[in-house]
């Protein structure tokens, strides 16, 4: 099982549907790791507000945010790695790193074609 850990930047919460502004990038990768997850992926999420000391233990993450600060967030480890930094991955990203097969539902993406699939 493909371990993928999300490091986000201080929140109140990672929906992003709450605070004064709602972030769609943000509400789309909610949905997408909850997909992700539904596929078997080993997908957890670290708040930097809410958990500190997951950034402060992992040597990966540290480093990282010496070098980059807090603002280079979110941060995406693959295996141990970093894969991503800086915006949330794609659903597509988050099937290939896992190995499984195009997702038969694309992101909501918010195009013109508002989800009828006429352009």
């Amino acid at each position: 099982m493909t371990k993928i850990r999300v490091y986000d930047p201080a929140m109140c919460c990672s929906t992003g549907v709450c605070g004064p502004t709602i972030d769609p990038a943000l509400v789309r990768f909610s949905a997408d790791a909850d997909w992700a997850k539904g596929q078997g992926i080993d997908l957890v999420r670290y708040n930097l507000s809410q958990e500190p000391m997951a950034f402060v233990h992992n040597s990966v993450v540290k480093q990282f945010l010496d070098r980059s600060g807090t603002e280079a967030l979110p941060l995406i480890l693959v295996e141990g790695e970093i894969a991503l930094a800086g915006r949330y991955p794609t659903r597509e990203e988050l099937v290939r790193w896992a190995g499984l097969a195009a997702p038969a539902m694309k992101s909501p993406s918010g195009g013109c074609c508002g989800g009828g699939g006429t352009c």
